[in-house]
């Protein structure tokens, strides 16, 4: 069974260091002409997945503006992850889930179990209950080649009341997370199949990401404020393994296919400079 890792230095290899969020929020719902029900959301997923899901390596739709339509919101969900798949994107779910015990499992084969009709490549999970409380999420995602995204340094101005709090060893929080996902992933190649989350906005941090050995999902680019050019700080020696990822950028230049292509390959060719040259 080929894992996550590999199938992600594979498509990246392939299409390219780029992860497109699908986040169809309210705004851009109206943006698009759209009304903001389930018949709109269907539509805007359809019209991205249609758009880029054969060109990009990594699609990453934000459950939450899913999920605010219940049941059938849900559905739409479901079928945009068999759309995507049948276009050969890699699917990252952002679901940002953290719990314990039974509970972090059931999150786990709700995603991350072939089984399941929610089934992805990957999804974000918060390990701020203790990265050990993920660990049902990490062996299911082990037994089946999925991956996990754990948030580690984000960019909203609250997480760093956590985050960045030191330890009593002197060590951040976020270092902590950082050096136990180091850990899973030692010796796993090309690439091991647990990323950290760390916000393109945040600039030099002082934290150590060059022994991760995992992908590192840079969001925040675009809209958010966050440049290619500006990972490098935030990232240095581990750059090589940084996923690019926007989402308002491109999806702001639709409901208009073409435009959408236009406004991917735009984006792919700035990363693809910034992770080469810099």
């Amino acid at each position: 069974m080929e894992t996550f890792g590999a199938r992600l230095h594979r498509a990246v290899a392939e299409r390219g260091p780029l992860c497109v969020g699908i986040d169809p929020h309210p705004g851009l719902l109206a943006d698009w002409g759209l009304p903001d029900d389930v018949e709109g959301l269907e539509r805007f997923s359809r019209t991205v997945v249609e758009a880029i899901g054969d060109r990009v390596a990594v699609v990453k739709p934000q459950s939450a503006f899913f999920e605010r339509f219940g049941a059938r919101g849900v559905g739409v969900l479901e079928s945009t992850i068999r759309q995507l798949r049948n276009a050969g994107a890699l699917v990252l779910l952002d679901v940002k889930r953290g719990d314990i015990g039974s509970t972090v499992r059931a999150y786990a084969s709700a995603y991350l179990d072939p089984s399941s009709p929610l089934y992805v490549d990957a999804v974000t999970a918060s390990p701020y209950l203790g990265v050990g409380s993920l660990a049902p999420m990490f062996e299911l995602a082990a037994a089946h080649g999925g991956g996990v995204f754990v948030l580690a340094l984000t960019s909203n101005p609250e997480g760093a009341a956590v985050q960045r709090a030191v330890a009593a060893d002197g060590r951040t929080v976020a270092q902590t997370v950082i050096d136990e996902i180091s850990q899973l992933n030692r010796g796993a190649e090309p690439l091991g199949s647990i990323g950290l989350v760390v916000g393109a906005t945040i600039g030099e941090t002082g934290h150590d990401l060059g022994a991760v050995n995992g992908p590192l999902l840079a969001p925040g680019l675009g809209a958010q404020g966050g440049t290619p050019a500006g990972l490098r700080a935030v990232f240095g020696a581990a750059l090589p393994s940084v996923l690019p990822s926007y989402s308002r950028e491109v999806l702001g230049a639709g409901p208009d296919q073409e435009a959408l292509r236009a406004a991917t390959e735009r984006v792919l060719a700035e990363c693809r400079a910034a992770l080469t040259t810099a």
